[in-house]
């Protein structure tokens, strides 16, 4: 029996299984696959926005590897290391026992994490938007301050005024759907709670001249139009500079008081490409334009840890996107089986599809097959998108009604403390388990 492992469960590996079991079921070829990963799920992290903001149940956007992928085996745990020569793999488990596991073909789809700055105070004082816990964590927090900053009695007013203040960094498409989430949940808030939504203030910052330049200039100076008519205090060419519990200073050196700060500013590869002791790029494992790591037929990589060179831009790799590490997936599946002697080989080539991004009710931006809308066409396009990729009909469902019950009545403001502060951290959505407290 030839043995498959696929180390990680996201985007990229989870496409990759899915048909892979195809492939090989229809030659009914004597395969194990078997999938290793941290989560028991594939997490759709393009509506992690609409987690953090209170519209989708956190639950919606988890697939679980369980009921879904079919002819597969799930193996909870974190790969810490692999033997090349021997072609084993060693991965600890929920309990932090180890395990080691024989492979003849090797998938490294172990993704990204947040990709962190030498800012003061960053890792500490601030969160990204990677996992359930990080998005939960940003939305309890978020109205936890809100209903703070009412009972506050300092007489000036600069505590409450500090609760009532995000400051996301990241101005790319998830940056962006973010602050606009955040933004509809404060003036739900509001409303609820009895207080000005314009009490509550919202800073978009970012190194760069424009916003979300994925979509190109027309697209995003029609976002930015939008975010300030909501008053979001948008500030390209600025970043942070320091981060402390009640306030930032900005690289311009102006300080913002506030309790809550969203890091969004981009991804590098996973912890465990760099322990892996092969050529990488910019953080990113280097493979062949067939997805095949260089002297070593036997192993396969692809998605945001993978540096995969972009064919219809020469010198370039492609970025790490859904659009990107879900048809690598496909062609993974494709080429692994292809080297088992089922098919032919084939390179990755991209043709992009265009982006589509949600900037809260009643509005998004979005460039299909190149054609730019905005408003509500858009909004109908990049919600039909969504639910045509979350590759499973219950949680197609379940979103979709979410977005009517959002559509239909007020937003639930709550918060639950479903996610610990600790939960939240960086080094914890990397999978790196955080020491228990008494």
């Amino acid at each position: 029996m030839t043995s498959i492992v696929i180390v990680g469960s996201g985007f990229t590996g989870f496409t990759c299984a899915r048909h892979l079991t195809r492939i090989l079921g229809r030659q009914r070829a004597p395969v194990d696959i078997t999938m290793i990963s941290p989560v028991d799920y594939m997490l759709y992290t393009p509506l992690l926005p609409d987690v953090a903001g209170g519209v989708v149940d956190a639950r919606f956007v988890a697939v679980p590897l369980a009921n879904t992928l079919k002819g597969v085996r799930a193996v909870r745990g974190r790969v810490d290391g692999v033997d090349f020569a021997r072609r084993t793999l060693t991965y600890c488990d929920p309990e932090e026992r180890s395990h080691d596991m024989p492979w003849d073909r090797l998938v490294l789809t172990p993704g990204s994490v947040t990709r962190l700055f030498d800012v003061p105070g960053l890792a500490t004082h601030a969160r990204g938007l990677k996992t359930t816990a990080e998005a939960l964590y940003l939305r309890d927090h978020f109205v936890e301050q809100l209903e703070l900053a009412n009972i506050e009695d300092d007489p000036a007013g600069r505590k409450a005024h500090a609760r009532r203040t995000v400051v996301v960094v990241g101005a790319s498409y998830s940056g962006t759907e973010l602050v606009a989430q955040l933004r509809a949940l404060a003036d739900a808030a509001a409303k609820q709670m009895g207080f000005s939504a314009g009490d509550v203030r919202f800073f978009l910052l970012d190194t760069a001249e424009q916003v979300m330049p994925e979509v190109g200039r027309k697209l995003g100076d029609a976002a930015l139009k939008v975010l300030r008519r909501r008053g979001i205090d948008v500030r390209l060419g600025t970043t942070l500079k320091e981060a402390h519990a009640d306030h930032v200073v900005l690289s311009d050196d102006s300080r913002v008081d506030t309790h809550t700060i969203a890091w969004v500013t981009g991804v590098t590869g996973a912890p465990l490409i760099q322990q892996l002791g092969l050529p990488t790029e910019r953080g990113r494992l280097k493979v062949q334009p067939d997805l095949q790591v260089p002297d070593h037929p036997a192993v396969f990589a692809a998605g945001d840890a993978a540096a995969v060179p972009d064919l219809s831009q020469p010198g370039a790799i492609t970025p790490p996107t859904a659009q990107h590490a879900t048809r690598q997936g496909k062609a993974l599946a494709r080429n692994v089986a292809a080297s088992l002697g089922y098919g032919t080989p084939k390179q990755y080539k991209h043709r992009n599809l265009g982006l589509v991004v949600d900037l809260g009710p009643r509005y998004a931006v979005a460039n299909p097959l190149g054609v730019h809308l905005s408003g509500l066409p858009a909004k109908a396009v990049t919600r039909a998108y969504h639910l045509y990729a979350v590759p499973r009909a219950v949680n197609r469902w379940a979103v979709a009604l979410a977005w009517l019950t959002d559509a239909l009545f007020d937003r639930s403001v709550v918060s639950i403390g479903l996610s610990s502060e600790e939960d939240a951290q960086f080094a914890a959505s990397e999978g790196i388990p955080m020491p228990k407290t008494s």
